[in-house]
């Protein structure tokens, strides 16, 4: 009888988990010990920067500043932008429009 609440104790626990995952997929989490600052504030900052809705999030080892920088790709109407900003200052080092080959 009881073979079957441990299987949907399982279900549950992996369906809630789903249901808690952000929208987007962040990368680069494997450097996030060594940014200063964190995803979410990272992201407030970007959008202040250009306000829109994030399409993209990545924390990538990239030249300039501390060379640990938060990458986001946000969308306003039908321009997106790629703002960096520097994971150890939060520093916006790059507010551009992402060209047509997005990295």
């Amino acid at each position: 009888m009881t073979t079957n609440r441990p299987r949907w104790h399982a279900a549950a626990v992996v369906a809630s988990l789903l249901v808690a995952q952000p929208a987007l997929a962040f990368t680069g989490q494997e450097l996030s010990r060594e940014a200063k600052i964190g995803l979410p504030e990272a992201r407030a900052i970007a959008l202040k920067a250009h306000p829109g809705k994030v399409t993209d999030e990545e924390l990538e080892l990239e030249p300039g500043g501390s060379g640990l920088r938060y990458s986001f790709d946000i969308r306003n109407g039908s321009v997106t932008h790629e703002v960096g900003v520097d994971a150890a200052t939060g520093r916006v080092l790059e507010n551009k429009v992402e060209g047509p080959n997005p990295d």
